[in-house]
């Protein structure tokens, strides 16, 4: 394997000027150690674009800002006038088509060599580049299971895309229900144990389909869990949009894709740092991957827009880079992050929440870059410090709970830790312990199949009469995202006053709801 060594000559690694071929071989910008494949320093789609966006041409095509900045000066006010140059349609020919295959035989396409790059760093055996999000990502990932049976086994606590997909296609889910963390309101993973006890019961289930990690960054025994759904002949798939930086560097846990997953939905924006909105899809090392393939292939097309970003896929590109190439940035990253732990283990009103999530029957392990500080003995709720954060310091957390605040640190983003102590430490403290109700709804009753639920005629009334009514919708306290509710299950007074007090928090915000207030919900009629 070629690699480049770090006593390459700077001179000889600068840029190269933009020339009239799309793909010409990369030059590369960054020393490099040997243990780096020399080609993991190309971006061919990115490269691509920016050799188009050199030529002067006369754009008769979408989009209508034709790279105008003068004709468009408040989106390129908004993403600069250099995005406008290479937002390019699709269907450029060589490009992101496969039209030189007509004329030279094997060679391939920029988006379809990052593609392969991208392969080859997550250990995949393909992976297609999305530009739908994590959540178009499950749709094609649950359109992929209705081809292969009616039935799945699927962890409860998957996201509420999942469910959508679900719904849509037809599937009857038959579900594990994970652990939750009453005391920080987390819910996490499920166990290898509990996914055989539920495929053993439904023995008619075509796939299995989880969620590693957890939004608080519980990682799940993925290669036992691999082992029971072999065992019984059918597919893993994870959805692991919270981990699409594991197994890019030794500290990192080891991803899906490598540890026995046959599909794996990655949301590469949330830690690696693409655009928002881009994600890929990835085929592991699974005994069914191989067979999965070209079904994939076909859902991806139709489910990926005809008009997709060339900034979103190009971004998923460098990010890759970027990511591989740069390991000291991983480095310094996890730095801060534990700097952070540190200091909140060292504090007087603060908990470092880790051996919580560690402590969580699924748990093998656990994401650095997601720091969970309890603050159940600080004088403040999980809930108000996240709101001051914000309004006060202008320091924005990932997520917050009654009991708990949740920090995301970017896998190649150090942090500032002096600003966010700094805040943190001057977060008033009550007098008196506030009340906590840490206590997650408990899952309702089903009444109706998902997609009879769905599609049925529905009527909106106001929460007093919802409860004991049976929902048209797929409720998510937002985030995590978690369907609290699904359609066909009839609403408890439970959840309908969990959802009511989560839509009235401050940062709070229910997936689903026809009412952003909740003072009315979507029922069958």
């Amino acid at each position: 394997m070629q690699t480049v060594s770090s006593a390459t000559d700077p001179a000889a690694t600068a840029d190269a000027a933009v020339t009239s071929d799309p793909i010409a071989d990369a030059t590369f910008t960054t020393p490099v150690t040997a243990e780096i494949p020399a080609h993991q320093f190309e971006t061919p789609y990115a490269d691509a674009l920016r050799s188009l966006a050199g030529h002067d041409w006369q754009r008769l095509h979408v989009p209508g800002h034709q790279a105008s900045a003068a004709n468009a000066p408040g989106v390129a006010g908004l993403v600069g006038e250099a995005a406008l140059s290479i937002d390019f349609p699709m269907l450029f020919s060589g490009v992101d088509q496969e039209t030189w295959r007509l004329v030279t035989p094997g060679r391939i396409t920029p988006l379809m060599r990052a593609q392969e790059l991208a392969a080859e760093a997550w250990g995949a055996s393909r992976t297609w580049f999305i530009t739908n999000g994590a959540s178009g990502g499950n749709h094609v990932a649950t359109t992929v299971v209705r081809a292969l049976g009616t039935e799945l086994v699927v962890q409860r606590s998957v996201h509420s895309s999942v469910i959508d997909g679900i719904t849509h296609v037809g599937l009857t889910p038959h579900f594990v229900t994970g652990h939750v963390d009453t005391g920080l309101g987390s819910a996490h993973g499920v166990t290898a144990e509990q996914v055989e006890t539920v495929l053993a019961a439904h023995p008619a289930s075509a796939a299995v389909y989880i969620v590693s990690p957890s939004y608080f960054g519980a990682v799940a025994d993925i290669a036992a869990i691999a082992q029971v759904a072999h065992a019984h002949d059918v597919p893993l798939i994870v959805d692991e949009s919270w981990g699409s930086h594991f197994g890019l560097h030794p500290r990192l846990p080891v991803n899906a894709a490598r540890l026995g997953a046959d599909l794996i939905v990655s949301s590469t924006h949330k830690a690696v740092g693409s655009l928002t909105q881009s994600a890929m899809i990835q085929l592991g090392s699974g005994p069914h991957a191989a067979a999965l393939e070209p079904l994939v292939d076909r859902v991806v097309r139709s489910h990926q827009s005809t008009s997709c970003s060339a900034l979103l896929l190009a971004s998923l590109d460098e990010a890759r880079k970027n990511i591989v190439t740069r390991p000291e940035l991983v480095e310094e990253a996890l730095a801060t992050a534990e700097e952070i732990r540190r200091r909140v283990r060292a504090d007087r009103r603060f908990r470092d929440a880790t051996p919580d999530i560690l402590a969580s029957p699924d748990a093998v392990t656990n994401d650095p870059f997601k720091i969970a500080i309890d603050t159940r003995g600080a004088g403040i709720t999980g809930s108000d410090a996240h709101y001051q954060l914000l309004r006060d310091h202008r320091v924005y957390a990932e997520l917050s709970t009654p009991s708990a605040l949740l920090l995301l640190v970017g896998a190649v983003s150090p942090v500032d830790v002096d600003r966010f102590w700094d805040a943190l430490q001057a977060l008033p403290e009550a007098a008196i312990e506030p009340e906590r109700p840490i206590v997650l709804p408990a899952p309702c009753e089903r009444a109706m199949g998902l997609g009879e639920a769905f599609y049925s005629p529905v009527e909106v009334v106001p929460y007093e009469e919802a409860v004991g009514r049976i929902s048209a919708d797929s409720l998510a306290a937002y985030p995590p995202g978690v369907p609290n509710v699904l359609p066909g299950e009839i609403l408890s007074a439970e959840v309908v006053a969990f959802l009511r007090a989560t839509g009235a928090a401050p940062s709070g915000y229910v997936r689903g709801a026809a009412d952003p207030a909740l003072a009315t919900f979507r029922v069958v009629a």
